[in-house]
């Protein structure tokens, strides 16, 4: 499994995004606002505001908060909300590397939850730009694998700028990447061919993966599910890499 998932097509991570609704719901609004307050309320004129209203509508977050959501990021029933966009370079056991996106109205708390949660996990903070070399920022579109072939969303983005298109470890979904620059191009190409899509994002990919065994991935795994549990952290992305034998060993602690 690669890290630049977000280890989100495993079950282990499944399970607490289920366990944890409201979180993710807050974590959904939050781009969502932030989205409208950048592009303003208008879907049709704003890609990102669509995307993160797509994404949060098939993650069963209720239309009424979507649509206040998009309100209060606009401004259209007050002042605009505002938040700072702050990344955050750190190491897991065995030299993992972890970037963690934040996204928060008070930084000096984003700061102290996310060195609390490495701190108390094994994880270290690392020097900005230790990390980040490793990373590009890429459009990551998430497809269900059911009822689509690979040929058809090949097909599909070929010419739209698609840089891949990989089957995720489960088996559930596709996931294309392109360059960030193309995501709305590939993500509508997609529409156009009539394949649904669940997420469309600007993820942080690695270039080089560390491949780690079960008992590494558990703490790994410790270290992500601190970090996620701060609502300022959005997102964590990494760099290692499961394989098979090692998914399976972990699927038993499920």
């Amino acid at each position: 499994m690669s890290g630049h998932s977000k280890w989100a097509t495993t079950k282990h991570k499944k399970a607490i995004i289920d366990s944890r609704r409201a979180k993710a719901f807050a974590k959904y609004i939050k781009n969502i606002e932030v989205a409208a307050r950048i592009g303003g309320a208008d879907l049709a004129g704003n890609p990102t505001l669509a995307d993160a209203v797509h994404k949060a509508k098939k993650n069963s977050v209720p239309g009424d908060n979507i649509d206040r959501a998009i309100k209060r990021g606009a401004g259209l029933d007050g002042d605009a909300v505002e938040y700072l966009n702050i990344m955050y370079e750190a190491y897991g056991p065995n030299g993992v590397a972890l970037m963690v996106e934040c996204l928060t109205d008070n930084k000096n708390r984003a700061a102290a939850e996310v060195r609390t949660a490495l701190n108390r996990n094994g994880g270290t903070l690392a020097d900005p730009g230790s990390v980040a070399y490793n990373f590009a920022r890429k459009g990551v579109i998430t497809v269900p694998a059911e009822g689509t072939t690979e040929d058809d969303v090949l097909n599909a983005v070929l010419d739209a700028g698609a840089e891949e298109v990989n089957l995720t470890p489960n088996g559930e979904a596709f996931e294309v990447i392109t360059e960030s620059s193309e995501l709305v191009a590939a993500r509508t190409a997609l529409v156009e061919a009539g394949i649904d899509y669940d997420s469309a994002d600007a993820e942080f990919v690695p270039s080089l993966k560390v491949e780690i065994d079960a008992a590494t991935a558990r703490k790994v795994f410790g270290i992500i599910d601190a970090l996620e549990d701060s609502d300022d952290v959005q997102n964590v992305y990494s760099n290692f890499d499961l394989t098979p034998e090692v998914q399976a060993e972990l699927a038993n602690d499920e």
